[in-house]
């Protein structure tokens, strides 16, 4: 690695090698010579003077690529595409008269991008898979552990930590049915021409429409996909960049969210991530267990995010059947996207699959608040015994004033149970009173909820990807 240019961090730093290879030089030139290939193929077959030879010659030298010619070729010609037609013509001078035969540009650029993108979701895809198996795991173990929830990040009613991790899967579910239909959606754009018409296929099967058409549909097939699009101009709509990168948008704000949960609950000392015997938190301060990994996952969200507003912008402002504004800038929108969303599962699954949780903790500050939250229920069975509900209501909302200051202003215990043991209207002891501070009384259905929804929502997922799950979690490079 050359120390003296710049290099992307999410390649040198956060993105795996799987995702880094897909928008890699390699993956992409070779795509162009394996759609040039299925082009050849599918002339020769409909009839077109392309000889089996031609296409043998071309299948023979996919994959190796000269890129030092091709740069000078491009230094020449001042056209990328045109390059690589020297570049793979100088393997293959039999097939040379034919390479590119009928395309334009977008034919290999295109169509190249559509099965890049494609690959690249099946693979974020996968480790959306994987973070959910190891949130289930955690979830399951959790079901019934109370904890106080939070609205406003203000204590609430008791939940469980394993229904909180159900918040995340569920958010988690929901981008995995986007990038499945993303992926059913996807269309290359097939044989098209200059300006959408085939006006140049057209005239190499003399008229023939039928053969134009059978043309397209042997390329999808080769190149894995059933269908292209309707009508284009001499691109795919900039839309469908946008619906791409919208897909990866809402799975980086789930990553986000997750993550901002954990940074709070690692304030609390709660839950945390996994932290490594070597690892440092400070530079300057030894004792400190900084959430660094959940940080990074929200630091690259919030760039996902932002990239997203760059294929909206692009598609907004494409011109009749062609500009070439785009290119510049989707070179760089559509695979950086890709890259930091594969970083953020990456870190996910790393991260889920090592949180540490501290019961004690969690226990701590669930009594400090329970005597609050348990209040209603004394009520009730302060007036089952024969007291006046609305005379129990006020002294409640005054003695919970007196314990709230005891613990806000003077940093004491929460004595609410002692005052109401104290206090003739609730004609109650305080064993009496303490039988209602047991927290798994306040948790509802939360250890169903949690079965149910690992039963009905996710294990069929797992089941259906199922070899998703014996791949392992990628290692973070720092």
């Amino acid at each position: 690695m050359s120390n003296d240019r710049y290099e992307s961090p999410l390649s040198s730093r956060y993105a795996s090698d799987e995702m880094q290879y897909i928008f890699s030089p390699q993956k992409k030139f070779s795509t162009w010579r394996r759609l040039w290939v299925a082009l050849a193929r599918g002339e020769m077959e409909l009839g077109l003077p392309v000889t089996p030879e031609q296409v043998e010659e071309l299948e023979a030298h996919v994959d190796d690529i000269d890129f030092g010619k091709a740069a000078q070729w491009e230094k020449k010609l001042r056209h990328d595409v045109m390059a690589h037609v020297h570049t793979y013509g100088e393997l293959c001078p039999k097939a040379m008269p034919i390479i590119h035969l009928g395309a334009t540009s977008c034919y290999v650029g295109d169509n190249t991008d559509v099965i890049l993108m494609k690959e690249a979701l099946e693979l974020c895809r996968d480790k959306i898979v994987r973070v959910l198996a190891h949130l289930a795991g955690f979830a399951q173990s959790y079901k019934d552990l109370p904890t106080l929830g939070f609205t406003h990040f203000q204590a609430a009613q008791l939940v469980t930590v394993g229904k909180r991790a159900t918040l995340w899967m569920n958010e988690l579910l929901m981008d995995l049915q986007e990038v499945e239909y993303r992926l059913s959606t996807l269309k290359l754009l097939g044989s098209k021409g200059t300006t959408g018409t085939q006006a140049s296929f057209l005239e190499l099967f003399e008229g023939d429409h039928g053969k134009v058409k059978e043309l397209e549909e042997k390329i999808a097939k080769e190149m894995g996909f059933t269908a292209c699009v309707p009508v284009s101009g001499q691109t795919y709509s900039r839309k469908v960049d946008y619906n791409v990168l919208s897909t990866l948008c809402g799975i980086a704000q789930s990553a986000s969210k997750f993550a901002t949960d954990l940074r709070l609950l690692c304030h609390l000392k709660e839950v945390e991530e996994p932290f490594e015997k070597n690892q440092i938190g400070s530079s300057a301060m030894p004792y400190k267990r900084n959430p660094m990994r959940c940080e990074r996952i929200c630091a690259l969200a919030r760039y996902v995010i932002a990239d997203t507003v760059n294929p909206a912008v692009t598609a907004s402002t494409q011109w009749f059947e062609r500009t070439l504004d785009d290119s510049a800038n989707k070179r760089l929108s559509v695979p950086e996207a890709f890259l930091a969303v594969d970083a953020i599962l990456n870190i996910w699954a790393n991260v889920a699959a090592g949180l540490v949780v501290h019961p004690k903790v969690i226990e701590k500050h669930i009594l400090e608040e329970l005597p609050f939250m348990a209040s209603e229920n004394i009520l009730m069975d302060a007036v089952k015994r024969g007291g006046d509900r609305q005379e129990l209501h006020e002294r409640i909302r005054v003695l919970s004033q007196e314990a709230g200051y005891q613990v806000k202003e003077l940093g004491r215990p929460n004595n609410l149970i002692d005052l109401m043991a104290d206090d003739p209207a609730f004609g109650m002891t305080r064993e009496e009173l303490s039988a209602h501070l047991e927290p798994q009384r306040y948790i509802g259905r939360c250890p169903e909820q949690v079965e149910e929804f690992l039963e009905e929502e996710v294990r069929p997922v797992l089941a259906r990807y199922e070899s998703a799950l014996s791949g392992k979690d990628a290692e973070l490079s720092v």
